[in-house]
């Protein structure tokens, strides 16, 4: 983990010194939960966003031959004070964007208390709430995760299909916790599964033993757990296996990740989850050039991070300064029809076709296509857990 943690500090204050040689530098910040219970997620959430950024800068296409230069601060995911603080901190160092935050409850206290205020773009590859759909954000805040409105349906139409006639949930007790659950649980119920008990746990305790009890005591076919892997949501199945309550879990997306699986192994092969994602073209080409940067993009949320970072790249481009107003102008321009597609690794055949006046639709790695508020449509990509590894069945 140290050297890991050495490689990108090393890798990114390298990016941030070739971006001022030529005195030129576009600040950009990144904004993610590098630690707390999202940890073993973000790291390959930022290298995909600061790979797009590095794309762009050593194209020589943006802007005449700008070069971006990148600051990380940490949203914790879960600490709403700790987050706006960081935010604040990008933002008064004069960043002219934020790719970020990860976390519901997080994203929103930044868009509200310090992004929209500052008349900042924020771009979540990540924060699914439904909540935020209504934010009122003058046009300043974006997703290229589609909300929860779909995602808790799309896991309850999977949960259907897997043939659950009775499940217990529990959920992490935040904005993304409580409004998944809220879809989820009426769509589960509306396709005839009887729901046992539904509770919310906290984050950070050290133990869950009174919580999974309570989740016994009901009893089901299954458990859905829609939380974090790295804290509750993992102690929760950990204290589930042990004592024989559940061995099929069903898991939202802030529950996939590889650090579940090396934890738990073969103890989860009969479960299943789904997360926001395609398995389109973009996708298969975001796939090489993530790995020919060494970055493994398998993970949750590593497309839309690519995704949200080339937006605010491009979003400049089409207004020809990098200045906060025109990001804010012109992400929807870019990311939507009509234009010529572009896909990972063609920022600068991008940059070129809006250097010469033409349009672009970006469709990114993650078929991108924002609505009316500036959110992913979304699809979404079915998982299951195989040989003790998380597997794509297929897009939802």
């Amino acid at each position: 983990m140290k050297k890991l943690v050495l490689a990108m500090f090393v890798f990114v204050s390298c990016f941030a010194s070739k971006a001022y040689s030529d005195g030129h530098g576009i600040k950009m910040g990144i904004i993610l939960g590098f630690t707390g219970p999202i940890e073993s997620l973000t790291p390959a959430m930022a290298a995909s966003a600061e790979l797009a950024f590095k794309e762009a800068s050593d194209s020589g296409s943006l802007l005449g031959g700008k070069k971006i230069s990148v600051e990380r601060a940490d949203s914790t995911c879960v600490d709403s004070a700790a987050a706006t603080a960081a935010a604040e901190g990008l933002i008064s160092g004069g960043v002219v964007a934020i790719m970020g935050a990860d976390c519901s409850g997080v994203t929103g206290a930044i868009a509200t208390n310090v992004a929209v205020p500052n008349g900042v773009v924020m771009i979540s590859p990540s924060a699914t709430s439904p909540g935020l759909t209504d934010l009122k954000d003058n046009g300043f805040f974006f997703r290229t995760a589609p909300s929860d409105a779909r995602g808790g349906q799309v896991l309850a139409d999977i949960t259907k299909d897997r043939k659950v006639k009775s499940i217990a949930v529990t959920h992490t007790n935040n904005d993304y916790g409580k409004g998944l659950a809220d879809v989820y649980v009426a769509a589960v119920k509306a396709h005839g599964i009887n729901v046992t008990v539904v509770t919310a746990h906290e984050e950070g305790k050290g133990d869950y033993g009174a919580e999974v009890a309570t989740l016994a005591a009901a009893g089901g076919d299954a458990l859905a757990v829609l939380g974090y892997l790295d804290q509750a949501g993992g102690s929760i199945i950990d204290g589930s296996l042990d004592s024989g309550a559940f061995d099929v879990f069903v898991l939202s997306d802030g529950m996939i990740g590889d650090s579940l699986t090396d934890r738990f192994g073969n103890d989860l092969n009969k479960s299943f989850g789904s997360l926001p994602g395609s398995m389109g073209k973009g996708a298969t080409i975001f796939k090489d050039v993530a790995g020919a940067a060494g970055i493994d993009s398998s993970g949750p949320y590593t497309s839309e991070s690519y995704d949200a970072a080339a937006l605010i790249v491009l979003a400049m481009q089409a207004g020809g300064k990098a200045d906060r107003a025109t990001v804010q102008a012109n992400v929807m321009s870019v990311a939507n029809a009509p234009g010529t597609k572009i896909y990972p690794g063609e920022l600068k055949k991008a940059l070129d076709l809006l250097a010469s006046g033409k349009a672009v639709n970006y469709e990114g790695a993650s078929s991108v296509e924002l609505t009316d508020v500036g959110e992913a449509s979304g699809a979404f990509i079915e998982k299951e857990i195989k040989g003790g590894k998380f597997k794509d069945k297929k897009q939802r």
